[in-house]
């Protein structure tokens, strides 16, 4: 008969599958994190034969700015010296001499501010006044703005106003616009205001350059020259317009005239991400081309919870009624025309699984809303998208 007295006594002294042995391991020290970070990146580089770059691909642009960041730090390139096999910090200086100190001024402690120590204070210079920069700053008495704006949103939204490429006859006071995808009012252009220049090819020239107070949906406002504000928005702004206004014409005639006739097929919107993680929020020009049946409010409702949407609330940019042309069509010729930009990425959802979001692109909105209105006038096939200079260009 088995003396289970014994046996116990036996297993406790003897311990024959270890496991009563103490097992302790060893904390990863902030030297060793940095070397598997480093080595991140030679991995990297052995695979895909080229150091990473800034990518669309969010894994390669994390990589790109981390290579980035250690190439400023002489302390972090000295510690990684043996690591690195592909000679990465092969055109980094050593910090000997105060030229150097200067040359790797990573925390910027030396750039160029008010209070700069090479700053020279107290000696006339003689040199033409500038006039002053415009910037933009708090609206004292954005209240009263904020109403108009709110129903400008609901309108854009609802279709009773809509977004036209800008054009330079546009710029009226009272006038609503999209800038760099926030609203803007154009309460007010000042007197005429005479700027002398002079210009290398053509001598002395007068130009008539006024004043303007730009009221910003963000609560700021601007006081920047007309043809500033003209500039930016050529750049990366549309038009916004109501259907009893006067440019309703031009309107039809780049949308189409619409009429009981014609059947509204569905909602394409642009959206940005109102995302806090860093790898979405510093990507520039990042916007959701999508198409939906229903209501664009509705659609975006649980966009926190959604992986299409980045897991994150998003902002309505603009939108667009399409009438008598399938959506799902409208949308594929965007998405095509834009493929080259197509943002790379997975997100896990709620459960932990990772999808891949479709329908974001890293491109100027300028350039998404001028497309949008070449397929609607029926001469996107003349045109392409230059993924290099982010522009639309005439096939040749």
């Amino acid at each position: 008969m088995l003396d289970f007295d014994s046996e116990l006594k036996r297993i406790l002294t003897e311990d024959p599958l270890g496991i009563l042995k103490t097992r302790t391991t060893q904390p990863i020290t902030s030297d060793q994190r940095l070397n598997d970070s480093f080595e991140e990146i030679n991995d990297f580089i052995d695979k895909n034969k080229k150091e990473p770059s800034e990518s669309v691909d969010i894994n390669e642009r994390k990589l790109f700015s981390r290579l980035k960041e250690l190439r400023k730090d002489f302390d972090k390139i000295s510690f990684l010296k043996d690591l690195d096999r592909h000679n990465l910090f092969k055109d980094v200086k050593e910090i000997k001499t105060v030229d150097d100190i200067l040359e790797n001024d990573v925390l910027g402690l030396l750039d160029d501010d008010p209070e700069n120590i090479f700053n020279i204070k107290n000696i006339p210079i003689n040199k033409k006044k500038a006039d002053f920069v415009a910037r933009r700053k708090p609206c004292k008495d954005f209240s009263k703005y904020e109403g108009a704006f709110k129903s400008v949103q609901n309108e854009l939204n609802n279709g009773s106003r809509k977004l036209i490429i800008f054009k330079e006859h546009h710029l009226k006071e009272g006038r609503y616009y999209i800038l760099d995808g926030i609203l803007v009012y154009l309460e007010k252009i000042e007197e005429k205001k005479v700027k002398i220049f002079n210009d290398k090819t053509q001598g002395t020239r007068n130009r008539v350059d006024p004043r303007t107070t730009c009221i910003f949906e963000n609560g700021l406002e601007s006081n920047m020259y007309l043809r500033s504000l003209q500039k930016e928005l050529y750049n990366n702004g549309s038009t916004i317009i109501q259907s009893n206004e006067d440019d309703l014409q031009q309107f039809e005639e780049g949308f189409g005239k619409i009429d009981e006739k014609d059947k509204l097929t569905g909602n394409i919107y642009i959206l940005s991400s109102l995302s806090e993680k860093p790898e979405i929020k510093s990507i520039k020009d990042l916007y959701k081309i999508g198409y939906c049946t229903t209501s664009i409010e509705k659609r975006i409702e649980n966009a926190d919870k959604d992986p299409t949407f980045l897991m994150a609330p998003v902002k309505i940019v603009s939108s667009y009624k399409i009438f008598n042309l399938p959506s799902q069509k409208f949308e594929n010729l965007v998405h095509s025309f834009f493929y080259e930009r197509c943002l790379d990425i997975k997100i896990a959802d709620k459960t932990g699984s990772y999808k891949k979001p479709k329908e974001w692109y890293i491109v100027p909105i300028r350039a998404i809303e001028q497309s949008i209105q070449l397929i609607i006038n029926n001469e996107i096939q003349n045109y392409k998208f230059d993924h290099f200079q982010n522009t639309i260009e005439k096939k040749t």
